[in-house]
């Protein structure tokens, strides 16, 4: 803890200075002079003066200095049954070779180019040409509806567009190409052209003088060199899901991602140059943009693309496998994994059948982790399991436990205490920091480092709207919590997962402790249903865990007792029922807020991010059955 100490008091002293030294973890073509410029965009610009090419930063620089031959990718997939080793030479040889195809197509410095791509070493490339020729990116999640996509179309505007024929997920196929032309249908935009990536399990249709052949135009291209960029220019659009209206786009700036991503390697992830770390996120989202793609090659480490599920593919050991056999030190995964695994594999198994010596950490990011979740994996493991905190729109966790400092106690259920560039605290509603121990609205002072977002796309009003103006001089999270006495950090749910019950605030992600901590229960979600006396009162939903046959009606009284006795009659917890399933959006988040409008008779628009619409017939039966 001593070198977490430190460091943070050495960034609260100086910021400037600290940020300066980070900055020396990268390569500049021109190196900042100016750290940080308040006067630009909402609340200011990192290293504004400053000039760089993220790419290079990820290949070219490693050549240079000896390790071409070290493996930067390694594409696992359980789906294609196709295991890759790609050295940083061969990433860069084809990645100069994209960038040559999509320069071939006229994009250049400025222009946007959306990849709708599944997770295929090609995703990744695609990213990183983009990079070096100053284009911005726009990663969507591969299988996205039609009009998610549109939408997101219509916002960026891209020159170009780069898909794949398909993706594959256990049991089906899902055609992409179909959804990109129902979208181009849909969109106010149309590109000059698109790029379609054809996997060996589906050919796409290719539509004559709009779409060229992947391979074809990467194989006939010329070798592009990178281009050198502001600082301030941006790398990418990463649009936030279950956005209505216009959609959300939050931009990353180069430089300041690229020394953010880069020093948290270093002292969050304690990942370094030839480790591998592994991050099971798509790269469709904020955590597969930092931890799947540019974190580990800023710093010349090895990077894991997976393409499987944490169980099914084939069983509840997948995760274990893909541990030994590729030697990783660092793990990232999202709760709702682990609780997918601890459905399947309460007693460990199938764990217990690898070697895990490699891995250091496992590292848990997304929503909060349920705190009996975070014991289970822990034990079974007997390796630190830590609960970072951050968001889209951040692009790097605002709280951990620092793997590369020391690690700060395990408080399962906290997500531990700020990163250096984070002054974190709750406020109340008039924007007064409350004391240690008392829930408020999680806000962060002003100004942002860097690696966050500095605004949304084309849009610096809706940003300050969005992010600024509740509490001016801070940033709001949206997120209700706490810190307490040791200066730890627990996140409670949304702002508006706190529900008024009869008067008392109370929260929705101390109740899901409390029930998850029954021994039958894999996962479950406590959300707000209308009650004429009370207000609101909370109502549960559970799913059992594989094996456990109950009658739900005993477990659900068992259910409601805990909660009276953890939190308090105070809660009117009378309300719970065993579910087959809880909807979810592709990166496993609960549909928590679609739930609550089921729950009281309201209309719902079924996110373009679920992972299965029909499990929301499923909670609509649910409801409808008790009234």
């Amino acid at each position: 803890m001593t070198a977490y100490t430190s460091l943070y008091a050495g960034w609260q002293a100086n910021p400037d200075s600290y940020w300066a030294e980070c900055a020396k973890l990268i390569d500049w073509d021109k190196a900042p002079d100016k750290i940080f410029d308040g006067a630009t965009g909402p609340y200011g610009a990192w290293f504004p003066d400053a000039k760089l090419n993220t790419s290079y930063n990820c290949l070219d620089r490693h050549i240079a200095a000896g390790h071409g031959d070290r493996i930067a990718i390694i594409w696992d997939s359980p789906m294609e049954g196709k295991l890759l080793k790609i050295t940083y030479t061969e990433a860069r040889d084809r990645v100069a070779k994209i960038a040559g195809a999509l320069r071939k197509l006229g994009v250049s410095k400025g222009d946007r180019v959306v990849i709708y791509m599944p997770m295929v070493p090609e995703a990744a490339f695609s990213m990183l040409a983009c990079a070096r020729l100053g284009v911005i990116h726009s990663m969507v999640f591969g299988g996205f509806a039609p009009p998610e996509l549109a939408a997101r179309i219509s916002d960026a505007k891209p020159k170009a567009i780069i898909a794949a024929s398909c993706g594959l997920e256990p049991g089906r196929l899902i055609a992409y190409k179909p959804m990109l032309d129902a979208a181009l249908e849909l969109a106010d935009h149309k590109p000059e052209a698109c790029l379609i990536f054809q996997r060996p399990a589906c050919q796409a249709q290719m539509t004559p003088g709009l779409d060229h052949d992947f391979i074809a135009a990467e194989t006939a291209a010329e070798p592009t060199d990178p281009v050198s960029v502001e600082a301030t220019h941006p790398l990418y659009i990463l649009y936030t899901s279950g956005t209505t209206g216009r959609p959300k786009g939050v931009v990353r700036d180069n430089g300041g991602h690229a020394v953010a991503l880069a020093q948290s390697m270093k002292t969050t992830y304690g990942v370094g140059a030839g480790e591998v770390m592994w991050a099971a996120a798509d790269v469709g989202w904020a955590v597969g943009h930092s931890y799947v793609v540019y974190g580990p090659l800023l710093v010349g480490a090895t990077t894991i693309i997976y393409e499987g599920k944490p169980v099914g593919t084939p069983d509840a050991g997948a995760f274990w496998r893909v541990i030994e056999q590729h030697k990783v030190k660092t793990m990232f995964t999202a709760p709702t994994a682990l609780r997918a695994i601890k459905q399947q594999d309460f007693a460990g198994d199938y764990l217990r059948k690898y070697d895990l010596s490699s891995l250091q950490a496992l590292f848990l990011a997304g929503e909060r982790c349920d705190p009996p979740t975070a014991v289970w994996i822990q034990k079974l493991l007997d390796k630190p399991v830590i609960d970072n905190w951050w968001q889209t729109e951040t692009g790097w966790p605002i709280t951990s436990r620092f793997l590369g400092l020391g690690l700060t106690p395990f408080k399962p259920g906290s997500g531990g205490r700020p990163s250096p560039g984070y002054d974190v605290q709750a406020l109340d509603e008039a924007g007064e920091p409350v004391g240690r121990g008392t829930v408020g609205n999680l806000c962060i002072r002003l100004p942002m480092p860097p690696g966050c977002g500095p605004t949304l796309w084309q849009n610096d009003e809706g940003y300050v709207s969005a992010y600024l103006k509740a509490f001016p001089g801070w940033y709001r999270t949206g997120d209700a919590g706490m810190i307490d006495e040791d200066g730890d950090v627990w996140i409670m749910g949304r702002t508006d997962d706190i529900i008024n019950v009869a008067g008392h605030r109370l929260s929705t992600g101390a109740m899901e402790e409390v029930v998850a901590s029954h021994k039958d229960i894999a996962e479950c979600a406590v959300i707000a249903r209308s009650d004429e006396v009370k207000g609101e009162i909370p109502c549960g939903l559970v799913v059992l865990k594989a094996g456990v046959e109950r009658d739900p009606k005993q477990v659900e009284a068992e259910l409601i007792a805990l909660v009276r006795e953890k939190i308090g009659p105070v809660a009117a917890f009378r309300e719970v029922m065993v579910v087959p399933r809880l909807p979810k959006t592709r990166s496993g988040k609960i549909l928590r807020a679609a739930m609550k409008k089921i729950a009281n008779g309201e209309p719902v628009t079924v996110p373009g991010t679920i992972e299965d619409a029909s499990v929301l017939d499923q909670i609509r039966e649910a409801f409808a059955a008790v009234g």
